[in-house]
């Protein structure tokens, strides 16, 4: 089993996605980049998280 993310992540996470989807790649350097330009987030580790839970969200999409 793989890891349990906050609800926070989660929201945060998909409301960037469907406000700017095509900011977002598979790259997690260039996620954290883009992160930092559109949002403000209280620290790094979670802003990590987000960018995590973003490449994740966008790999369900490409499979389907």
């Amino acid at each position: 089993m793989g890891r349990v993310r906050s609800t926070y992540i989660k929201r945060a996470a998909r409301g960037l996605l469907e406000r700017y989807p095509d900011k977002f790649s598979i790259d997690f350097k260039q996620n954290c980049l883009t992160l930092n330009e559109l949002a403000n987030f209280g620290s790094k580790p979670l802003k990590n998280r987000i960018a995590g839970y973003i490449i994740n969200l966008l790999k369900q999409k490409k499979e389907v």
